[in-house]
């Protein structure tokens, strides 16, 4: 599996660029094994949700969040080099917000 793809996806969900990063990690999903795939997923799900937040689109973005939290609740606390539970922590924190009626994720520390 590329381990590039995913370390390209991870800097670009860092800088903001969520639906660039999203095409990188679902690269690396596409060649990864099936013990792989729910991570990789998750992160894809993390993805997606902050872009539809940009969007503005609210009901896209929760799902997306409550998809990235079941995928990714398996490779807490950490998986190939990841702090997934600050991702779960900030994936969380994401869904208190568009609940109260926000889409302004920016303020969270994602990745």
């Amino acid at each position: 599996m590329s381990g590039d793809n995913l370390a390209s996806g991870l800097e670009l969900m860092r800088r903001g660029e969520y639906f660039e990063a999203h095409e990188q990690i679902e690269l690396a999903w596409r060649e990864a094994p099936p013990e792989e795939r729910d991570f990789l997923q998750g992160l894809v799900h993390v993805t997606v949700a902050w872009y539809q937040a940009d969007r503005g689109r609210p009901v896209a973005c929760a799902s997306q969040l409550e998809k990235a939290r079941r995928r990714l609740a398996a490779y807490a606390p950490a998986h190939r080099g990841v702090d997934v539970a600050a991702v779960l922590a900030q994936v969380e924190a994401a869904e208190r917000l568009v609940a109260a009626g926000s889409l302004d994720l920016a303020a969270l520390d994602l990745a």
